[in-house]
């Protein structure tokens, strides 16, 4: 057990990195940043699925670039909030949906890999 404990903490620690730079969603925020034209991610979560726990680590080390500072992170909780999942029409836990300039730029279904979450928030980047 002794052997286990430190590499559970560090698990722990890794585990809420991503989705810590985000908020749960909020439907007055989101419309304001929204409105104001800059990207805004919004991920379809379950702390449950191995697939949006791919996404928390890889989202975690990409949002803290420079490239993609300025992207706002709005989480969806998929056992709780299923209104809100179908406003976006969204159907599945570990969906991205990115917001650039007021309308939907860009989708991603259980995309995991850094390189493709990448593609994606390139699409809601300033050239």
């Amino acid at each position: 057990m002794r052997k286990l404990f430190p590499v559970l903490l560090i698990s722990l620690f890794l585990a809420g990195t991503a989705f810590a730079l985000g908020r749960p969603f909020d439907p007055a925020a989101f419309e304001s940043l929204r409105q104001k034209g800059g990207p805004v991610l919004v991920a379809i979560h379950a702390d449950w699925c191995p697939t949006c726990k791919a996404q928390e680590r890889a989202l975690g080390g990409l949002l803290e670039t420079p490239e993609f500072k300025g992207i706002h992170l709005f989480l969806v909780d998929f056992d709780t909030q299923q209104e809100i999942m179908r406003g976006f029409k969204a159907k599945v836990q570990g969906t991205l949906i990115l917001f650039r300039g007021g309308d939907e730029a860009g989708r991603s279904v259980g995309e995991t890999t850094p390189e493709g979450i990448a593609a994606l928030l390139r699409k809601g980047a300033r050239p």
